[in-house]
This record gives structure tokens, sequence and C-alpha cells, in this order.
């Protein structure tokens, strides 16, 4: 079977990326479930058991190792880029974490517990490990990675710092718990705040490399979609299917955090501050799945339990009454709200491109 020119031009520029000079030694990833690795389901993941079985690992692991997708995720492509080992979750016991440690938990905000519980919204999150929580088993791993002031802004400053992406579960949570789009958008200063100022500290530990992460299209999960849909045709992106308003909440949180990068490069001249965007290349899988080999259907889940995205809540990925779809390759959605393995490839494959040629500011 030959291969179309943009295969081969995607291949390429994929090889391209793999073949710069790593220059980092170590590796620390903080966010939910866009980047956890095994966190949330060494906590116990009540609420989201099925990622603890198969399908979930099928492409890449042949196993569920508590990411939510088919396979790989970014942050593994960004560590096997580098030529570091996949980052082991930092509960995970006995593993040695001087190359690295994922920090990301399935589910989690980036505001904490105080934030949500003023608002009345504390019971209806699946864990307390917000960004701050994180933050904090950091500080407790520093220990064990370097002693002094000067040993660790040695160590950090050879070490990549990736923050996020986080944000999307501060909204999506109070949307499906009936709070108004309107109250959930007066959060998104607090988060990009909360963001901003974790990326602070830890420029200040000696973080001199850190990649900010923006959301995805949100208006184009499959969950969402089921769960939020509209009677009113005049709601949906003619172009996409998305719902408007919900990927407008999405630009809006990007717009905000593309800003805090820009301060932050100001103020930190020295520093590399990376805004990664997740938010153009996942809509342009949906305008044009075909140009990437999607050919399951745009917003169809390759596992799920049926309905117009293959997202029933009654039978989610890796639960009694779900399938999954011989090839997830040609999906770009893998259980209606995260990727598949090659969907994060093509991602990764662009940022690794985009950072070549970023400078410190």
């Amino acid at each position: 079977m030959k291969l179309s020119v943009l295969t081969l031009l995607l291949l390429s520029c994929f090889r391209f990326s793999y073949s710069f000079t790593p220059r980092y030694n170590s590796i620390f990833s903080f966010g939910n479930s866009l980047a956890d690795t095994g966190n949330f389901l060494i906590t116990g993941a009540q609420q989201l058991p099925g990622i603890g079985r198969l399908p979930y690992g099928m492409t890449f692991f042949g196993r569920p190792t508590g990411r939510c997708s088919d396979g790989r995720l970014v942050i593994d492509f960004i560590a096997e880029a580098v030529g570091l080992p996949l980052l082991p979750p930092s509960l995970a016991s006995g593993q040695d974490f001087r190359q690295g440690a994922n920090f990301a938990v399935t589910a989690c905000t980036a505001l904490d517990l105080a934030f949500w519980e003023q608002r009345g919204l504390a019971g209806i999150f699946w864990t307390n490990d917000s960004l701050g929580v994180q933050l904090q088993w950091f500080e407790q791993l520093k220990p064990s990675l370097c002693s002094t002031v000067r040993e660790c802004k040695d160590y950090f400053g050879k070490s990549l710092f990736v923050l996020g992406e986080i944000g999307g579960n501060d909204y999506h949570f109070p949307l499906l718990a009936n709070r108004t789009l309107e109250e959930v958008r007066t959060y998104v200063p607090h988060v990009i705040k909360t963001i901003s100022n974790t990326a602070e500290i830890l420029i200040n530990q000696g973080a001199v490399d850190l990649v900010l992460p923006g959301s995805p299209p949100s208006g184009c999960f499959g969950l969402l979609l089921t769960l939020l849909p509209s009677p009113n045709k005049e709601d949906y992106e003619p172009q996409t299917g998305c719902l408007k308003k919900l990927n407008e909440l999405s630009r809006y949180h990007n717009k905000l955090l593309r800003r805090a990068v820009g301060k932050l490069r100001s103020k930190y001249p020295g520093v590399r501050i990376i805004y990664a965007d997740y938010y153009g290349p996942v809509i342009q899988f949906v305008r044009t799945p075909e140009r990437f080999g999607f050919s399951n259907g745009a917003l169809i889940a390759c596992c799920g339990g049926g309905g117009p995205y293959n997202f029933n809540p009654q039978a989610r990925c890796a639960e009694p009454g779900a399938t999954v779809c011989e090839n997830p390759s040609k999906s770009i959605y893998w259980d209606g709200i995260h990727l598949t393995e090659a969907a994060y490839r093509y991602i990764t494959t662009g940022w690794l491109s985009t950072w070549s040629h970023a400078k410190v500011h």
C-alpha cells in the first residue's frame, strides 16, 4: 500500500523531531488525564475503574498503565524524543526519579479544594489532587534529587518542566453539575493565575525550560456533546459539529494562558517558556480527519458503548456493553474525551518541530 505524500511528510517531520540533540537530563510533568501516566490508577480510580483494564493501553503497552488512551501520550513521545525513559508516576513505589517524574492526575483541577468549597462544588470532583497538591509532591521529592540551593538550580536547569494541560476539569465538572457557562467562564482567570504562579515557583527553584500546554477544543468531546446537547442547530459549528460555546470557552482559556506566558517571558528573560497548542491540531483533525488518516469519523470514539459519538455514560470504555474499534490509529478520540495514541503522536510532532526554533526571550 502506497503512503500518501502528506503521510510521508508527517513521518519525515516526526523522525526529524526525534533526531534533535537531547538537552535535558530529566523531565517533570504536571497536569490531568492528558498527561497522567498512572497516578490516578494508583490512588484507586474508583470513579473510572475501566482505565485499569484493557482495552486501555492496548496499542503500545499491551496492558493498562493508567493512561487514558490506547497507548502513549504526548509526554511519552516528548520523553522518547529527548532520549529519556517514559516518566514514572510520582506515586509509584520503588521508582528512580532522577530522570524525571510525572505528578499529573486524571480528573484533577488547577484550583484547590478551598476554591470549590467556597462555591459549593467541593463534592463534584473525582479527586482533590489539584495542581497545588502536585506541587507539594514535587517539593517532597526534591530532597532525593538535590540537597543545596545551588545543586537544585543546576539540576533543574537541565530539566524540562511540562505544566499541563490543566484547567479543563475546572470547567467541565461544574458544567456537568448544572452551573452556567457564564459562571464557569469566571473561573478562567483564577485557573490561569494558578498555572502562572506555579510556573513562577518552578522558575525560582531553577527551572529554565517550561512548556505550558493550552486546552483542546472541549466542544468536540463526545462526552460533552452527549451530556450537554443543545436543541438548537445554531449552537453547533457547521464545519465540525462541535459545540460553539464550549470551544469558545477553550479559546478564552488559551487566550489568557498565552497572555500569561507573555508576561512570564518579560519577567524572566533568561527562561524559555513555551505555549504548546492543543486546540489547533485537534480542530484540524476534526475538520479534515482524512488528511491525517482518521477514517473512523471525526467525533466518534474508538472505545465506547454506542450513541452518536460512541459515548454512553452507562457503558464507558472498558465497561460491560462497550466495544473497541479494530484500529485505534484511524480514530481521533479514544473514549469520548481523550485522544488516541495516533492523535497524540501528530500533536507531539508539531510541538517538537516548533520548539526546535524556539529561543530564550
